[in-house]
């Protein structure tokens, strides 16, 4: 410990050998009502953003039958090429995305190395990076840390979320240059039409933008299917596309992603990768490659029930008196707490620790996310009947109040 008399003669404190762009950065707004909701006891929590089911056995089979015929070793810094080809295969199947396996498909620790690894590639101190909110948290830290300038846009509920060519444009600057996007979206569970994404892309060939799309969600989605970015002509080779296996294939743990782009920026992206994690594990490679080969079935069983727990959940807030915006992928509502006169913290806590439900505080999202709040219906339809009565009471206790 550093005495107050070595303070008071120069010598430096702990905090100050840290990089003040990492000092500087806010602890999550999520984990700290992950912390407190683990704190209390009878809590129902609809604030992680994790799949409830089990890893098929068949997928974790794979994996412990690799493990007794000691498939310990690396791989090749940008993963199996079995799985990469399966990646690529997948891809082209079912978005209509055609990417070459040998340099355009990289595997990743999760799909959050992917974007991190992506911002790090493409950032340069001063580059202005725009971003749709309310969004997932990890983007405008991530952009920070690289010197970059994160540069928010912000959508509502009126406009379902989306992103519209109006709002693209009020925030186009000479320094901006990469365009993030999540759709299906956490946290508001929006996404984007093939119509949609049109004017966008037009305006991303215009002002020479790249782009990076997460599209970790876009197995989730219930009315119709998801249109990848990527897919758009001309976009390609602007974008680069990330994903994994977490949500759709319930892997959240095996820590498996990809990035798949124009060869150049992944290979730039590898070079980073090979220099910190030399390698995504091989046992969630094997894993991941069981999966995409003989996991269809159940991926598409998880997505009937997440359908359900979302009409579920929707209508379950618009008959405790919560306007509920109709979230058409992920596996998230977002419903207005705004009719309540509280903030989204003052809400989330009081809902936390007076009706023993955890909810995330919608503007830890970002522009947008204030006055609401983030609820995962990835959960049993137990938990969520159990959750819509306990905060159907706690906002009638809230009335007789006012």
């Amino acid at each position: 410990m550093i005495k107050e008399e070595e303070k008071q003669a120069g010598v430096r404190s702990m905090s100050d050998y840290i990089n003040p762009l990492v000092r500087d950065i806010a602890p999550s707004g999520i984990r700290k009502f992950f912390d407190l909701a683990n704190a209390s006891k009878d809590i129902i929590t609809l604030g992680v953003g994790e799949p409830d089911f089990c890893t098929p056995w068949h997928v974790r089979e794979a994996c412990v039958y690799s493990l007794e015929r000691g498939r310990t070793k690396y791989t090749s810094n940008a993963g199996m090429l079995e799985l990469r080809e399966s990646i690529a295969e997948y891809l082209n199947n079912s978005f209509q995305v055609k990417y070459e396996p040998s340099d355009e498909v990289l595997v990743t620790v999760g799909g959050s190395e992917a974007i991190d690894l992506a911002l790090r590639t493409l950032v340069a101190p001063g580059d202005e990076i725009l971003i749709p909110e309310p969004c997932y948290i990890s983007y405008s830290p991530i952009v920070s840390i690289g010197g970059g300038v994160a540069v928010g846009i912000e959508t509502d509920a009126a406009n379902q979320f989306k992103l519209t060519a109006e709002a693209l444009k009020a925030k186009l600057t000479p320094k901006s240059k990469v365009l993030i996007l999540c759709y299906p979206s956490n946290p508001t569970g929006g996404i984007m039409t093939y119509e949609d994404w049109l004017p966008i892309a037009k305006i991303v060939e215009e002002h020479d933008l790249i782009v990076i799309s997460d599209e970790i969600y876009a197995e989730l989605t219930y009315d119709q299917k998801h249109v990848s970015f990527a897919s758009i002509p001309g976009m390609k080779d602007r974008t680069v596309l990330v994903s994994g296996f977490s949500k759709a294939f319930a892997m959240t743990g095996w820590r498996m992603g990809y990035a798949c782009g124009h060869p150049e920026i992944i290979a730039a992206m590898m070079k980073i990768h090979q220099y910190t994690v030399m390698c995504a594990p091989i046992m969630g490679q094997i894993a991941a490659l069981e999966a995409l080969r003989n996991g269809m079935s159940e991926k598409d069983h998880m997505m009937e029930s997440y359908n359900q727990r979302r009409r579920l959940v929707v209508n379950g807030f618009r008959e405790i008196g919560l306007e509920c915006h109709e979230p058409q992928g992920a596996f998230y509502a977002f419903p207005s707490i705004k009719s309540t006169g509280l903030t989204s913290e003052q809400f989330a806590h009081r809902l936390l620790f007076e009706a023993k439900v955890a909810a995330v505080p919608g503007d830890v999202f970002g522009l947008g996310g204030e006055g609401h709040i983030r609820c995962s219906y990835a959960t049993s339809v137990a938990q969520l009947n159990e959750a819509l009565d306990r905060m159907g009471r706690f906002l009638d206790k809230m009335k007789q109040e006012m």
